[in-house]
């Protein structure tokens, strides 16, 4: 394997990690309705159990209401079962045809609360970012020792990996203070 390739895989796996983290960060409630809160939430869909982005849709009219019209309309029951059943302090409201859910503005509590658990994700990631750099680090020192790389690409190549582990790292600390402020702002 040659040495850009392991830079390349890295660089990918880097992106991988921040992308989960942005996907995770998109589902915190912020006391906004976001339509990602909920869409993620396993239905259970005559037997087989789907996410709710699948068999509904879901909108956000205005910034503390979220509405999830169900494509199948007979299926409402079980969608407001799963959405009370995720534990997110979401609670729906039936009409027939489409589940309104009211979204609770965050008391000062739960947004310290929501703070912690960004920032203890915000560190999860650093780590895996760490470990990517460690699995890189790893195969450059075995392509050295096996001579297919001399000793200053290896230096070179263990050099850009720390620099684009603290430029990904930066990226993180910015993500995480944004939906601190995010959570912070009433």
């Amino acid at each position: 394997m040659a040495a850009e390739q392991v830079q390349r895989e890295m660089i990918e796996h880097m992106k991988r990690t921040l992308d989960v983290l942005k996907e995770h960060l998109a589902k915190v409630q912020t006391g906004r309705a976001n339509p990602a809160m909920v869409e993620d939430v396993v239905v259970d869909y005559y037997g087989t159990r789907m996410p709710l982005k699948q068999l509904a849709t879901i909108a956000a009219p205005d910034a503390n209401l979220l509405v999830v019209q169900p494509f199948d309309k007979t299926q409402i029951a079980s969608v407001e079962k799963a959405i009370l059943a995720a534990d997110l302090g979401l609670n729906p409201a039936s009409d027939g045809n489409v589940l309104r859910i009211k979204v609770p503005k965050l008391s000062e509590e739960r947004r310290r609360e929501l703070s912690k658990v960004i920032k203890a994700r915000g560190e999860e990631t650093k780590v895996a970012l760490r470990n990517v750099r460690r699995e890189a680090n790893e195969k450059y020192d075995a392509m050295k020792k096996e001579g297919t790389i001399s000793e200053d690409e290896h230096r070179r190549y263990r050099e850009k990996t720390d620099e684009l582990v603290q430029e990904h790292s930066r990226t993180v600390d910015g993500l995480i203070d944004q939906k601190a402020k995010q959570i912070q702002t009433i």
